[in-house]
């Protein structure tokens, strides 16, 4: 884009790279939270991946006795005595993305008589709330990521864009500016020589 050639175009280009410098440290400071606080997640992220895949190779002990589960009424197999009902969460604001932070997942009550089913059941139904748990937990860090990846992917855009296009054109408008406006005001003193130059030799 073609710019004026003028003192107050000078003026504007020099108040645009301020802003663009002061701006700049805070888009790069916003950078690195994010980039910190997505390792930390990413971590826990994996942390509850392989506590899941525990909880599950706990389970490995009980494959036997869950075959019982198929000689159940169909309304009585386990998996209707566990039914999660709703994830609760709460918004917290990281280096100004809002993301969801998870509290606790709720589940339907379900009364079952005891005398319907043998002694491992409760167990079982304990077992299988924690998996449910940890799947909720999993679910809400992953979205957690994807918030916070979208996040750093348009802020390391604005640093760039900062960095690698308005920082330096703002310089080079005001070097070309400044080049101009110089090589006018010389020619206006060279113009002002001859003109008095003249003036003198009509005055003899």
């Amino acid at each position: 884009m073609a710019i004026k050639l003028t003192k107050n175009e000078l003026k504007n280009q020099k108040e645009n790279l301020k802003q663009f410098q002061r701006y700049l440290p805070t888009l790069q400071l916003k950078k690195q939270q994010l980039q910190s606080v997505i390792m930390k997640v990413r971590a826990e992220l994996e942390e509850k991946k392989v506590e899941r895949e525990r909880l599950i190779g706990d389970l490995e002990d009980w494959v036997a006795v869950f075959a019982e589960n198929e000689i159940f009424d169909e309304e009585k197999r386990l998996e209707q005595l566990v039914r999660p009902e709703k994830v609760i969460t709460k918004n917290e604001n990281i280096a100004g993305v809002m993301i969801p932070a998870f509290e606790e997942l709720t589940f339907q009550e379900i009364k079952y008589d005891v005398n319907d089913y043998p002694l491992w059941v409760d167990t079982a139904v304990y077992k299988l709330r924690d998996i449910a748990t940890i799947d909720a937990i999993v679910s809400t860090l992953q979205k957690q990521t994807d918030l916070l990846e979208a996040e750093l992917r348009t802020t390391s855009q604005r640093v760039n864009l900062f960095e690698k296009v308005k920082i330096p054109e703002a310089k080079e408008n005001i070097r070309v500016i400044q080049v101009y406006l110089g090589d006018q005001q010389t020619a206006s003193v060279v113009r002002g020589k001859i003109s008095k130059k003249k003036l003198e030799e009509a005055v003899r």
